[in-house]
């Protein structure tokens, strides 16, 4: 049997971050999914999927994805139900989040929508000797390559 959800998609408002009794952080989230097709109007419609996660991922979600980043979620789909406050019984299907990509820079959600993913370092390359930046080999110069067949790997 396979129960498996991968998401991609965007926060549809801050991650709610709580912890439980044992001090165990827990995060529900719910992510905008666009259907790969357009209505009858033309307009392309979405879903909003109901996501929670665990642990130090609930804590990464938290502090680094706000409203309206996108991310992609690797999970399993659970239902799980309660009895709420008037005595019904409430059930809730929602993906457990196994694994979380953040698929945009902290910032860049803001207006900067051309962002091509998350880079994972977000640092210039440095020289460890003296911090200095390390100089780009191919910046300003402008001349062609002159490379032969027998250069190529392929």
């Amino acid at each position: 049997m396979m129960n498996r959800v991968v998401l991609v998609g965007r926060l549809t408002k801050d991650p709610d971050l709580r912890y439980t009794p044992n001090g165990v952080a827990v995060a529900n989230f719910t992510v905008a999914c666009n259907r790969p097709f357009s209505n009858q109007q033309g307009n392309r419609e979405a879903d909003f999927i109901n996501c929670v996660v665990w642990r130090r991922a609930a804590e990464n979600l938290a502090n680094y994805m706000k409203k309206g980043s996108m991310i992609g979620v690797d999970g399993r789909i659970q239902t799980r139900n309660f009895e709420n406050q008037e005595g019904r019984r409430v059930f809730v299907t929602e993906v457990l989040a196994e694994n979380i990509q953040f698929l945009e820079s902290k910032g860049s959600s803001q207006g900067d929508r051309g962002s091509s993913g998350f880079r994972a370092n977000q640092n210039p390359p440095q020289d460890n000797n003296n911090n200095r930046r390390e100089e780009d080999p191919f910046a300003d110069n402008g001349e062609p390559i002159d490379l032969s067949d027998d250069d190529l790997p392929f």
